[in-house]
């Protein structure tokens, strides 16, 4: 990797502020990760919201199916943010000529043993950009990883915890503008005498909950990463010796 092509410029940081760091560049190349990312998430969406209205029995089935794709889904924003990390400008179609890596690879992993790990957005990187694998990919993890696990869970549950309000929120609208007279209770919404609507319509909105989220916790992970290569491979000063050499 050429670290003097990176445009960040890189020191120690504390890791919020590395987190900051990686929100500060998917806010920089925002269109190119929310193009990205919506290539992948609208199709997904919409197919469990046709789940959910030809069965609307199943609406929470298709609500968690969202969830669970989640590791998947990050994987183009993931993409997006380490081209944008070098001044690259990131195409739709950049994202297709490589989709046999970006989203097909490990996809296996990514959906089962990785699913419920609290440190992804850490580990993410190394699974999808450095190339390694079988014990030496394990050896790098655990290297990265190292200290930052407690810190890289805390991020974690603080994105968890800002999408479960903002999905809450979206949910108490359905009470809030209910007719006068009717109370929906949870339980009607999810089942099989529910409106036709009421599944699709919740897929859709927590799909917007993930567009107003997940990009921003891949891209704090991803700062906390590159945070982790300043500590391990001291890459700043690398950086520094190269642009001063090179001029």
């Amino acid at each position: 990797m050429k670290v003097d092509a990176l445009a960040l410029k890189l020191r120690p940081r504390t890791y919020f502020e590395a987190a900051d760091l990686g929100v500060r560049l998917c806010q920089h190349a925002y269109s190119a990760v929310l193009s990205c990312y919506l290539a992948v998430l609208a199709p997904v969406t919409l197919a469990c919201m046709l789940a959910a209205a030809l069965a609307p029995r199943f609406s929470l089935w298709a609500l968690l199916a969202l969830w669970w794709l989640k590791p998947w889904l990050d994987r183009p924003v993931l993409f997006a943010l380490s081209r944008a990390a070098f001044g690259q400008r990131v195409r739709r179609i950049d994202l297709w000529r490589q989709q046999r890596t970006v989203l097909w690879g490990q996809l296996l992993l990514t959906l089962t043993l990785r699913r419920l790990s609290p440190w992804r957005a850490l580990t993410q990187p190394v699974y999808q950009l450095e190339g390694q694998r079988g014990r030496a990919q394990a050896r790098r993890v655990r290297t990265v990883r190292g200290p930052r696990t407690l810190i890289a869970g805390t991020l974690t549950v603080l994105f968890s915890i800002t999408e479960l309000c903002l999905a809450l929120g979206l949910l108490s609208l359905t009470f809030w503008l209910a007719p006068r007279g009717y109370s929906p209770n949870v339980d009607e919404l999810f089942s099989s005498t529910a409106a036709g609507w009421a599944g699709p319509l919740f897929v859709a909105g927590y799909a917007a909950v993930l567009t107003l989220c997940e990009p921003f916790y891949v891209a704090a992970g991803f700062g906390m990463y590159l945070n982790r290569r300043v500590e391990l491979e001291a890459w700043d000063i690398e950086q520094e010796f190269r642009r001063a050499f090179a001029a």
